[in-house]
């Protein structure tokens, strides 16, 4: 072998997607020294998605304090990519789960106003390309925290701002788009979306997310009626009709308000990455094998996941691809259908989760180093 890719998935609670995609390599170097290893980290648009795209464009990581969730401050990270004008934010870094205690999750009260911080950051470091990941959010506001740090105003009967959270939609009356940073319209904005809730209903965003951001069932159809309440006045005064949009449902509505506030396109998550690290063109200057890795594979790695969306790539080239991967689920032999030769635990034997969450490093590193001794058997007919 002269030259080998790696293009891993973070392993969430252990390892970045460039601490694995290292750890491989040197697994790797272990057995063939002289290989060349082209390290591509991967993500697929949630949880780490500023620091792989970032890293693998020769990017730099940014940090600003912001409202959080509860309406604290807190330190967000931001990236600008290696081109220099495309800038990456994470609403989870914002506005995610993680930010507010279990005991206080209350998306009636939650807001994105962070995230339209992050955004009002990367406008004006002069970023003319945005890109967004929208995943763990703890709101469920429509996206009208996000809007209002933008400059858009969101009014009750008396012609007052609206309260944050939303339960403040539930006192919405007009929407006014004069004060809309006027830079939004001269940026590219790609959403990084993979699921394709509707806005409301019951695949809707408060029915299907909201209880694992603290909604009890008194609280779901009021959370419900509050993003109808919004898609119908968000219909008539900026023409735009979210309700039933695919993926308008992700992030407690933030996917309806990124296009309906800041006319921004919903993408899969796994397709943007994939341009923005140019993996294409990395695979187009060839390669004899790509490895990828995920923590678990599984069914539904086929949909949308890195490892497969990896292997679509390799596959126009006729490149092998092989997973490394922290365990093994139900119907994983499904990526055999999706260009996937094969995958293999990085777990040697029996151990306790928290054991493999701390050593991960090695095991990815010693699971590699088996891969290419195995690769290397020449078997003499």
């Amino acid at each position: 072998m002269r030259r080998i890719v790696i293009a891993p998935d973070s392993f969430k609670e252990s390892l970045s997607a460039p601490e694995v995609a290292a750890a491989i390599a040197q697994g790797i170097h272990r057995v063939l020294p002289e290989v060349e290893t082209v390290n591509v980290p991967m993500a697929d648009g949630g949880e780490g998605l500023t620091a792989t795209l970032v890293a693998a464009t020769g990017g730099r990581e940014m940090t600003a304090t912001v409202t959080g969730p509860l309406g604290e401050p807190v330190q967000a990270s931001w990236g600008i990519l290696g081109d220099g004008i495309t800038a990456v934010v994470e609403m989870a870094q914002a506005s995610g789960l993680p930010l507010v205690p279990r005991e206080k999750r209350n998306p009636l009260v939650t807001t994105t106003y962070g995230t339209g911080e992050l955004i009002h950051q990367a406008l004006e470091a002069g970023c003319r390309r945005l890109i967004v990941g929208i995943g763990g959010s703890a709101t469920n506001d429509g996206g009208a925290g996000m809007a209002r740090a933008l400059g858009v105003k969101l009014l009750d009967a008396e012609g007052a701002d609206i309260p944050p959270g939303a339960g403040g939609l539930e006192r919405l009356e007009r929407i006014d788009i004069q004060g809309l940073d006027p830079r939004v319209k001269e940026v590219e904005i790609l959403v990084a979306c993979d699921v394709d809730n509707p806005l409301c209903g019951p695949r809707g965003a408060s029915a299907v997310y909201g209880p694992q951001k603290g909604a009890t069932p008194e609280m779901i159809p009021r959370l419900d009626a509050a993003l109808a309440r919004l898609a119908d006045i968000v219909a008539r005064d900026l023409k735009v009709d979210v309700r039933e949009l695919p993926g308008a449902g992700a992030a407690g509505g933030l996917g309806a308000g990124l296009v309906a506030f800041l006319g921004a396109t919903l993408r899969r998550g796994i397709e943007l990455v994939i341009e923005a690290v140019n993996l294409d063109g990395i695979l187009a200057a060839g390669a004899d094998l790509v490895i990828t890795g995920e923590g678990e594979i599984n069914r539904q790695t086929a949909y949308g996941k890195v490892p497969a969306g990896v292997a679509g790539v390799a596959a126009k080239y006729g490149i092998p691809v092989v997973a490394l991967v922290g365990s093994i689920g139900e119907g994983a032999s499904a990526v055999y259908d999706h260009g996937i030769q094969g995958f293999m635990s990085i777990v040697p034997r029996p151990v306790p989760l928290s054991y493999c969450l701390e050593n991960a490093a090695s095991l990815l590193a010693d699971a590699a180093e088996r891969l290419m001794r195995l690769l290397s058997i020449n078997i003499k007919k």
